[in-house]
């Protein structure tokens, strides 16, 4: 499984070059070749397909780091704020109470959609256009590109009920 999955990596990253040389070396093997050696060569080769996937592995957590660290450095962080006496606490708990507050909101204006409210075609588009905003600002993209499709299928869904 993980031959497959550094296979299938260094294949993304390398653009199938990696493939395509193992493939290749396979097909101009000369004919008297053992099959021991042949087993041989293609374990080198998974060999430095790995290598190769946790170099380029290495290579992008650091040009993340690099990223994280300019952004601080221009934006600032949250230990910064606390240089400004009474704001600066007060900027830190608005920023830590904000995603309970808008997920609250939102859970109860879902309530009310479901429970009493009776809404057009507009205001039900609006309010899921809200939910996918707060949560994807409160689980993430991928979270909100899992979701997407049963969310997609339900509104067709209740616009054919009568």
């Amino acid at each position: 499984m993980l031959q497959g999955l550094a296979a299938k990596l260094t294949n993304l990253i390398g653009g199938g070059l990696v493939d395509k040389v193992v493939d290749t070396a396979v097909k101009y093997f000369p004919p008297d070749v053992s099959p021991e050696q042949q087993q041989q060569f293609a374990l080198e080769c998974r060999q430095l397909e790995l290598k190769y996937a946790q170099q380029q592995q290495r290579l992008i957590n650091q040009a993340e780091a690099l990223l994280t660290q300019r952004i601080s450095q221009l934006e600032g962080t949250a230990q910064d704020l606390l240089a400004l006496p009474v704001i600066g606490r007060l900027l830190l708990f608005l920023r830590g109470a904000q995603r309970p507050v808008w997920g609250f909101a939102t859970l109860y204006l879902d309530w009310c959609w479901f429970a009493t409210w009776q809404l057009t075609d507009q205001q039900e588009t609006a309010l899921t256009l809200i939910n996918v905003l707060v949560l994807g600002f409160l689980f993430g993209e991928r979270a909100i590109k899992n979701v997407m499709p049963l969310i997609m299928q339900v509104t067709r869904h209740a616009r054919k009920a009568p």
